[in-house]
């Protein structure tokens, strides 16, 4: 049996891995790291662009109707369906900060 996802709140059966979770499971207020992007190839290279590159933290501030998210200093909304996309890790206390450009 699989390790629970480390994400509070997810479903574990939406997880792709016990590491990684998908934005839209994960609870408003949470810091989390992206680690995989799973959209189409255009689809990712347009939410790099945005700022949803591997690595970048990213804050959930709102799961109304869209994700609300604050990324790169700037908020954000994404529809639940393009936030599944979007595999991240909840934030390490000792995971070192990473600066917009």
């Amino acid at each position: 049996m699989s390790e629970a996802c480390p994400v509070p709140d997810c479903a574990p059966d939406r997880c792709a891995t016990p590491a990684v979770c998908p934005l839209n499971r994960v609870r408003a207020g949470t810091t989390v790291v992206v680690k995989q992007l799973t959209a189409s190839p255009d689809m990712n290279r347009r939410l790099r662009e945005m700022g949803f590159g591997e690595e970048q933290r990213v804050k959930v501030l709102s799961l109304a109707n869209n994700l609300l998210c604050q990324v790169c200093n700037s908020r954000l909304g994404l529809s639940d369906r393009l936030a599944e996309t979007i595999l991240v890790q909840p934030l390490s206390p000792s995971a070192p900060v990473r600066l917009a450009a």
